[in-house]
């Protein structure tokens, strides 16, 4: 995919909604060759996707290992909206607390004495964390209505090339 399809598609008004969401599934292989799936929180700062972790998160030896990862972002209603990225993911250890970390996680309702409670409690519990990046290398924007996935796609063409004309 090229550079300026991804990008059409990540400045679409629906595909920015989903990017402002606070979790994604991220999707990666373990060491042990099994998938995995996790939910984490995400801040997309306009060219990339940008989770953190504490340094010993079992995920990142299996990204160190295997950097290719795909991400979901969606919602909960009917028809979903569904935002699917590819990529690989760099880490990059920061000492102290990510902005980023902190930006993800604020839109959890709190109240001002619970978020300096919480933000105090996450300063003295990480001395370092690790910074997940991930620059997308493919993406799709299923929303239903003018996007499918690529299979029901594929079969709508098949429908449509045995109906007579």
């Amino acid at each position: 995919m090229q550079p300026s399809e991804i990008t059409e598609i990540l400045n679409r008004p629906l595909s920015r909604e989903l990017l402002a969401r606070d979790v994604a599934r991220l999707a990666y292989v373990a060491k042990d060759g099994t998938p995995r799936a996790i939910p984490i929180a995400f801040v997309w700062n306009g060219s990339q996707i940008v989770m953190c972790t504490p340094p010993n998160a079992p995920k990142l030896t299996a990204l160190r290992h295997n950097p290719a990862v795909a991400l979901t972002i969606d919602t909960e209603v009917h028809p979903p909206r569904i935002l699917l990225v590819r990529g690989r993911a760099e880490l990059d250890v920061v000492e102290g607390i990510p902005d980023e970390y902190l930006q993800a996680n604020s839109t959890y309702v709190m109240t001002p004495e619970q978020r300096a409670e919480w933000e105090a409690e996450v300063r003295s519990l990480y001395r370092e964390m690790v910074r997940i990046v991930v620059t997308p290398t493919w993406a799709k924007l299923i929303d239903f209505e003018t996007t499918l996935p690529s299979a029901v796609e594929e079969l709508l063409r098949e429908r449509e090339s045995r109906e007579p004309s």
